[in-house]
């Protein structure tokens, strides 16, 4: 079921009228009702992936209630590695079998060995990477000590499997949202009405920015063979909008749905195009899975080492960033992005710059500095290259676009069908980011700025864009994170 659906728009108010009206008395009826709407709204994909779920739910909640009560060290490591051989082996399983393997046996036989091996034709269940992350950032906790497992079994279900963030993040903590969904929730109108505002801006980013620009991006990686230098420009361009909004629009819609339940996620993105250094845009693309990365694969590998010198420090930097890269998906191009933001990373990180770095930009109401508009402009223009391996669909296709980009041709005129429809996306792109920068240091772009007009005013804008939505969407596409 797609957020962006006359579906959606059906099952979240049914959904919220039997939370709040029906088994609004008694939490475990609530907690139930979040279990069975979320394990109908993922089941419409495909109903057999379901048993996936449950699965990994009951070994970590099992692996939980055992570390609770087992002391022994040698013991609670069997445990954490039981959740992890078992999460992280389903995952490998159905996103990576057929990637290792097809690179098994193309290595084999470069030196003269040819394997015989089939494929599978195997399905990638929709969120897979998301809900396995999650529910073993809950059982690393528990091991640590760091967090007291849960006995409620219902909760623990709902925790994992919470309808919003299901398919694609915010990944979230077992310390965030398990104690949210253990306590009792009471409605909250101004929480309800804010929720409201961040959806309507997520389907606003998805459907006419997103959308639109997919259009125009699928068009020109599609036959980038034939385009000159400077329509590569705007498809990787176009490309990079589209990623942005299409992602952070699908958090918004979740965080937005979430606190209609009276429930708070985290948030995912805090305008990563803003960014003034590689270190500032991590910070704020994709936070919940940077972070993750951060605190269970980066830390980790510092700590063990005796002696943390630079050495350590780039290999520990490329590890993780080539895992997240390989955690978007089984191909070289997003090892490659990977790569690429390992190699823009490294040099602020081993200036050793203060570790409290202020990332703020309250500074700037209207626009930024000089220095920091160049800055911004810098880090916008290689994060956008990087885009190239991240959408390509092979490591040759990257090189051949950005063999088509540095050649004569990128002085020649953009030149694709339908130049007129680019043209207003890029004007709606601009409005977008426009509002995006007024609204930078709130969670969502309209959190805020409209509140100091009158209630008529705010209304009428809230409901331009809503028109703008109807008026302006593009063809539908399924949200990119979905297939991660």
């Amino acid at each position: 079921m797609l957020f962006n659906s006359v579906d959606f728009a059906i099952f979240l108010p049914t959904v919220l009228v039997l939370y709040w009206f029906v088994f609004n008395k008694n939490l475990k009826s609530q907690n139930l009702l979040i279990v069975v709407a979320s394990y109908f709204f993922y089941g419409l994909w495909d109903w057999r992936f379901l048993f996936l779920i449950l699965f990994s739910t009951i070994v970590d909640f099992g692996v939980g209630l055992l570390l609770k009560e087992e002391n022994n060290q040698l013991r609670r490591k069997v445990l954490l590695w039981t959740s992890i051989i078992v999460n992280l082996g389903i995952l490998g399983f159905f996103k990576y079998y057929n990637f290792f393997l097809e690179n098994f046996i193309e290595a084999f036989s470069l030196f003269g060995m040819p394997i015989k091996a089939n494929t599978l034709n195997i399905i990638l269940p929709v969120g897979i990477s998301f809900y396995t992350f999650q529910t073993l950032s809950y059982t690393i906790d528990v091991y640590k000590r760091k967090l007291k497992p849960t006995s409620d079994f219902i909760a623990f279900t709902a925790f994992v499997s919470f309808f919003p963030q299901l398919v694609a993040g915010p990944i979230e903590r077992a310390s965030h949202l398990l104690p949210q969904i253990k306590n009792k929730r009471t409605f909250d109108y101004s929480k309800a009405l804010d929720g409201l505002k961040q959806i309507l801006w997520g389907l606003f980013k998805k459907m006419v920015i997103a959308d639109n620009c997919a259009e125009f991006a699928n068009q020109i990686f599609a036959d980038s063979a034939n385009m000159n230098g400077s329509t590569l420009v705007l498809g990787a361009l176009f490309f990079t909008f589209q990623i942005y909004a299409d992602f952070s629009g699908y958090s918004d819609i979740a965080i937005g749905s979430a606190r209609l339940f009276g429930i708070d996620l985290r948030q995912n993105f805090a305008y990563p195009y803003f960014a003034r250094s590689f270190a500032e845009a991590w910070q704020r693309w994709h936070i919940s899975l940077t972070s993750w990365f951060r605190d269970y694969l980066f830390i980790p590998i510092l700590r063990r080492s005796k002696d943390i010198g630079n050495a350590v420090k780039v290999k520990a930097i490329f590890l993780q960033f080539i895992i997240i890269g390989l955690w978007h998906g089984a191909n070289w191009t997003f090892i490659a992005w990977g790569a690429i933001h390992a190699i823009y990373f490294l040099p602020g990180f081993l200036q050793k710059k203060k570790k409290n770095r202020d990332y703020s930009l309250t500074n700037y109401n209207y626009q930024p500095s000089n220095f920091d508009g160049l800055r911004i402009l810098r880090t916008f223009t290689l994060v956008t290259f990087s885009m190239i391996f991240f959408r390509a669909e092979s490591i040759n296709h990257a090189l051949s676009y950005i063999a088509g980009i540095f050649s004569l041709s990128l002085f020649s005129q953009p030149d694709f069908m339908n130049m007129g429809e680019a043209l207003i996306t890029l004007i709606l792109v601009s409005l977008f980011f426009l509002i995006e920068w007024r609204g930078k240091n709130d969670q969502y772009a309209i959190e805020k700025i409209f509140n100091k007009y009158n209630r008529p005013l705010r209304w009428a804008i809230y409901y331009g864009i809503v028109f703008i939505i109807f008026w302006f969407n593009g063809k539908p596409q399924e949200f990119i994170y979905f297939q991660f």
